[in-house]
Formats: C-alpha cells, sequence, structure tokens
C-alpha cells in the first residue's frame, strides 16, 4: 500500500488556479496531507504565468500561514518551463533565493528565449505533430534541453514528463537520477505511463505523485497517480512523498 503525506503540485490565483493559496491548504488539510508546496506557472507561461512582483507577496503569505497553522508544512515553489534548447528556465536568482521548491517541464504555451529557440523547440514540436516523418531527431533535442537544465539547475522535480513534449525518459531518468531530481507521476493527465514508469525505474529514478490541481477542490486528489504506480510495480521508498 502507498500512502502519501504531500502534494508537492498545485496551482493558486497567482497564475492558472481558481483558489488563492490559503484555500489549498485547507483542502490539503482536509485530505488530511502534512505538506503542500505552492507552484505556479513560470513567468514566461503565456498569460498565466506569475508576475514577478508577486512573489514576495507570496512568500511572506506562505510564511504567515506556516506560522499560524499547525500540523501542516506549506513550501513556496515554481513550475519553471524549458525556454531553450540549451535547458535554460524562466527564473532568476532574484527569484530563486525565495523558493522552497523549484518544478520545471515542458510547456507549449511559453515565450522561449529568443526566436531562434521559439523555432527549434516549438515550431518542430507542432510540426512533428501534424507531420512526424517531416521532423528528425526532435524527440532527441528536447530530451538534451531537459538533460541540461537538470545537469544547471538544483530541479526537485520534473512535471509530467512526455506530457506536453515527446522526451526520452529513460534517458531524462538517467540524469535525475544522478541530480537527485524526482519524476513526477501526475495524477491529472495518464501521460506518465506504466510501461514509462518501468523503465525510468530501472535507471534508480525516485518519483513523485502530484495532483497538478487548478482547483483546490483538486489538491490531494492523487489516487491516479497511485493507481500507475502501483501497477509499475513501484514501492513507497521509490517516491519522495510517500509514508516510508
Amino acid at each position: 500500500m502507498i500512502k502519501l503525506f504531500a502534494d508537492y503540485h498545485t496551482h493558486t490565483i497567482y497564475s492558472h488556479g481558481k483558489g488563492g493559496i490559503m484555500d489549498n491548504v485547507m483542502a490539503a488539510r482536509k485530505k488530511g496531507l502534512k505538506e503542500i508546496a505552492i507552484t505556479d506557472h513560470g513567468i514566461r507561461h503565456f498569460t498565466f504565468g506569475v508576475k514577478p512582483h508577486n512573489i514576495i507577496k507570496m512568500r511572506q503569505e506562505i510564511d504567515k500561514i506556516n506560522e499560524s497553522c499547525e500540523g501542516i508544512k506549506v513550501l513556496l515553489g515554481m513550475e519553471c518551463n524549458i525556454i531553450s534548447t540549451e535547458g535554460d528556465i524562466d527564473i532568476n536568482d532574484n527569484i530563486r533565493k525565495h523558493l522552497d521548491i523549484l518544478l520545471v517541464g515542458y510547456h507549449m504555451m511559453v515565450l522561449p528565449k529568443n526566436l531562434k529557440e521559439a523555432a527549434k523547440i516549438y515550431g518542430k514540436n507542432y510540426i512533428e505533430r501534424v507531420l512526424p516523418n517531416l521532423i528528425k531527431g526532435v524527440r532527441k533535442s528536447n530530451t538534451e534541453a531537459m538533460v541540461k537544465a537538470i545537469r544547471r539547475y538544483n530541479i526537485d522535480i520534473i512535471t509530467h514528463p512526455n506530457a506536453r513534449i515527446n522526451i526520452d525518459t529513460t534517458i531524462v531518468a538517467a540524469e535525475a537520477k544522478k541530480a537527485g531530481t524526482a519524476l513526477e507521476i501526475n495524477s491529472k493527465n495518464n501521460e506518465m505511463s506504466v510501461d514509462f514508469v518501468k523503465a525510468a525505474a530501472n535507471e534508480g529514478v525516485k518519483f513523485v505523485i502530484n495532483s497538478d490541481a487548478h482547483s483546490p477542490n483538486d489538491v490531494g486528489n492523487l489516487s491516479n497517480g497511485i493507481k500507475v504506480a502501483i501497477d509499475a510495480g513501484l514501492d513507497s521508498s521509490q517516491i519522495i512523498n510517500a509514508v516510508q
């Protein structure tokens, strides 16, 4: 049996969510969780990215909650985006110093580093979806960008591998294992299939099961991810937010 104590991937009104920070915290407490991370979208996400000037406001709100709310620990994080084939992500030191946890993933609605990178990442991936035989090496390029990001940044979690852009999960898992980065089994979507989890697990990487909640009602809804983990043969020791 796998029992989870934390949900490390939730969104609020500061980006693409429908509730405030405290709404998510209260929902997590109601579900019996001991930890929750507020991880709104990175600053270069179109429309939904966190506004940089809100980071300090969020930090202060979370600090106050941690001082007054017993029984649960609240972390401030961000779900950052790959914005170049060199593994750049949309964060800087002024933002990073306020965060407790760093998540990184691929999203398609993101402002890339420059026009050249827009063509390399988003242009080719859109074409590959429609004409898969026309563009060669897209999967390899996507994978290399993720590997470079893992090497460059102290990333805690890679979110929804394969959910937005095609990558080689095994190669990413091997690099994540070296860096101590966990791969997410996302309960909101089914892109991290049982076969993907098995392949990644063979590399010795750790996993995390998250809700990717965009409303308080979805915080702590982790049953889909738990089922994938169980079907893949994982045990609690392989999952960073599982009770040991």
